[in-house]
């Protein structure tokens, strides 16, 4: 069984990814990368495809025809993960603003057997975000609260996008039947994940906002998390009763 994949959602990421790439690929080498590039107008797509050529076997592109979410990317690489028999999962942000290096640390729960899934987590220890706004940190609390409200799921920072997964969590998800794309997806996974009795682990992480490139925050993304959250437990209840 192949040992670890991280997965990499880009549209438009000309800016990112030529570093990010190697960046990831000089941290370890058993790691592999797939990009799961939305047919982005920019480039992005050609920039990995030429850096194939330096990383055979270990960088790999999957080129969706259009952007349909966050949710629906990452979804095609899990899929393409338990496909290819990868052991550890891990998604993460194009743009730097996880730490590659942080990698390891939400690997290592994982490898020891101490968690079935870890979570980088800006608000394990106060709060530890570089470069936002003070109105974007506080809508970002603000989420997590209240998806612990609603939801009562016991994870700090419920939104986090820099999650590493044992291949069971996610073979054990119906995948197909995701309905989220924005931050709701990432509540999603946990969500569904934890419902199922799986271990997790909070890893104090420090987030930084993107230095180049333009953020893919919009409103919708944000009324889907609103609405959509409820949603998520009501036909939780349901399928309980």
């Amino acid at each position: 069984m192949n040992k670890t994949l991280i997965i990499v959602p880009t549209f438009n990421e000309a800016e990112n990814i030529q570093s990010l790439v190697h960046c990831v690929m000089g941290i370890d080498a058993s790691y592999s990368l797939l990009v799961v590039d939305d047919n982005s107008p920019d480039g992005t797509k050609d920039l990995v495809g030429n850096l194939q050529k330096k990383y055979p076997q270990r960088l790999f592109l999957e080129v969706r025809e259009k952007k349909t979410g966050l949710g629906a990317a990452y979804v095609h690489g899990f899929q393409w993960a338990i496909k290819h028999n990868y052991e550890f999962i891990v998604e993460m942000d194009a743009d730097f603003s996880h730490n590659p290096y942080d990698i390891q640390k939400l690997l290592a729960p994982l490898q020891n057997d101490q968690a079935d899934f870890s979570v980088g987590s800006r608000y394990k220890k106060g709060i530890q975000v570089v470069n936002w706004p003070l109105n974007r940190i506080i809508l970002s609390i603000s989420a997590s609260f209240y998806v612990r409200l609603i939801t009562c799921l016991p994870i700090r920072d419920t939104t986090a996008g820099f999650v590493a997964y044992r291949r069971e969590v996610l073979a054990s998800i119906d995948l197909h039947n995701i309905r989220f794309n924005g931050y709701a997806f990432q509540v999603e996974m946990k969500f569904k994940a934890w419902k199922k009795g799986f271990r997790f682990i909070e890893i104090p992480i420090t987030f930084k906002d993107r230095e180049h490139g333009t953020s893919k925050m919009n409103m919708s993304i944000v009324n889907e998390a609103i609405f959509g959250i409820v949603a998520m437990k009501i036909k939780s209840m349901r399928n309980k009763l």
